[in-house]
């Protein structure tokens, strides 16, 4: 059994895109234990999250997703714990609208996995929302965190630039709706849900 848990704090900001600017309440999710965690998506606050992950070595800083709401935080958190920012490379065109002077520090891939803690969380590329939109599965933990893939009630928002519906759609059905039913989803907003529940749910929506 790992001994890796998961942590989780609400931050609160600003999404910006096409001209629109919104308030967001983010989810941050953290993976680790008593002596190193990873953290999902450094929302906001870099302090409220460095005060989460406290003196816990930080083994990577990973983005499901470059819109600025997911991503304004990681620079300085990384600076703070000397900790790599990974991104999926097809997102590198987000990123560079929030940190032009700033690269990431290493490429999410499909497939690829992430120790932290005892445990693995496998990057799962979920294009749609994002173009480098990317999911982690950790089947020790039995939780996907699906950043704004997928949410409590369906898929992410495809209404703004580099998004597609149908895409999202595919992606969901393919990498995520075939994962163990009992699988939590954590979400980049909002609320936990399931696998089972959100797969009775697009079977029984006459339009997803």
């Amino acid at each position: 059994m790992s001994p890796a848990r998961i942590d989780h704090l609400v931050t609160s900001g600003t999404f910006s895109l096409d001209g629109g600017t919104w308030d967001v309440d983010n989810n941050v999710w953290i993976v680790g234990d008593d002596t190193e965690a990873l953290v999902i998506d450094a929302a906001h606050d870099a302090d409220a999250i460095a005060a989460a992950v406290g003196d816990r070595r930080l083994t990577a800083i990973v983005c499901t997703h470059a819109h600025d709401d997911h991503i304004d935080a990681a620079p300085a958190l990384a600076d703070k714990y000397g900790a790599p920012v990974l991104l999926h490379p097809d997102d590198r065109v987000l990123w560079d609208m929030t940190h032009p002077d700033r690269a990431p520090d290493a490429a999410l891939a499909d497939g690829r996995t992430l120790p932290v803690a005892g445990t693995e969380l496998t990057v799962l590329h979920t294009p749609g929302h994002a173009p480098g939109a990317v999911c982690l599965y950790a089947p020790d933990l039995g939780t996907v965190f699906t950043g704004d893939t997928l949410f409590h009630g369906g898929p992410g928002a495809t209404g703004r630039s580099y998004s597609d519906r149908p895409t999202i759609e595919a992606s969901i059905r393919a990498r995520l709706l075939t994962l163990p039913p009992e699988t939590v989803v954590r979400t980049g907003h909002g609320e936990t849900t399931t696998i089972a529940a959100e797969a009775a749910g697009a079977a029984g929506a006459a339009e997803w």
